[in-house]
């Protein structure tokens, strides 16, 4: 909880926050719209039970992994760009 040697300020919690909050939502949607793509022929239409199953099945696999990857790749790159130099003091990645 401390970055740079003391704690954060409400500001940066509050954008924290913010920024979690997007990376679920966006997850989430990304997640329902890859569903609805993959298993939603399965849904929709009147399809061999075989490929009805292996759908929805796929489905099923694939969205919580997009749901994951999204997530996970919204914070990384909010973590990497929430580093703002300060004067006087030397940026952490140079």
């Amino acid at each position: 909880m401390y970055a740079y040697g003391g704690r954060r300020t409400k500001a940066e919690q509050d954008a924290a926050t913010v920024e979690i909050g997007y990376a679920l939502v966006s997850a989430a949607f990304a997640a329902a719209v890859l569903f609805g793509a993959v298993a939603g022929p399965a849904l929709l239409f009147d399809l061999p039970d075989l490929l009805s199953t292996s759908l929805l099945r796929l489905g099923t696999v694939i969205a919580p992994v997009v749901f994951t990857a999204r997530v996970v790749s919204v914070l990384v790159r909010f973590r990497r760009t929430a580093q703002p130099s300060q004067p006087g003091r030397t940026n952490p990645d140079s």
